[in-house]
């Protein structure tokens, strides 16, 4: 199956946007994909504001997009805009890091007049850097995702149906095995 790079922009360690993406990576594993997290807010720094390729942590970074045959890419809105930190990695990233890849754009956010964010904002970055399909992405209200005192995250049933169809199809693309989510289920 394929290998998925899932890329959290999110600057907050108790992040709902990463805890979807995680909830989301265990889906795709499922479904026979190799996924490995990459959180940007555990990249020092400094290599990402003084924008220091060399630095081991960036080409690590560098190496898991190269690596991987499909990306998803998670951030939360600010400002009707993905995150800066995010913003910082990708200006990191080779210019045509996505080349041949299969890309699923995710946002979580306060309010839906953030909504186009997706399509506005992150889309026409990501289609810069040379992916092969950009599938339809979903931005998730931050009120639909609620993370209990363990730590589980629990999604608004219609969000979580809106979220596994965007997965399902981007694992799809992928060849992924959906059908047998579905039989499952």
């Amino acid at each position: 199956m394929a290998s998925i790079l899932s890329v959290s922009g999110s600057p907050s360690p108790t992040s709902r946007t990463a805890r979807l993406l995680r909830h989301l990576d265990d889906r795709l594993r499922l479904q026979g994909h190799d996924v490995t997290p990459l959180e940007v807010r555990t990249l020092p720094a400094q290599a990402l504001l003084g924008a220091d390729f060399g630095h081991p942590a960036i080409v690590a970074a560098q190496a898991l997009f190269e690596q991987a045959d499909g990306v998803v890419i998670g951030t939360p809105v600010y400002k009707a805009a993905y995150s800066g930190l995010l913003k910082s990695l990708l200006d990191l990233l080779p210019q045509y890091a996505l080349t041949g890849k299969t890309v699923l754009p995710l946002a979580t956010g306060g309010s839906t007049a953030h909504v186009l964010a997706l399509d506005y904002a992150l889309r026409p970055v990501l289609s810069s850097m040379g992916p092969s399909h950009i599938v339809p992405g979903w931005f998730t209200l931050d009120t639909d995702l609620t993370v209990g005192d363990d730590g589980s995250l629990a999604v608004a049933p219609a969000a979580a149906t809106a979220l596994e169809q965007v997965t399902d199809h981007f694992s799809t693309v992928l060849g992924g095995r959906t059908a047998v989510l579905a039989s499952a289920g």
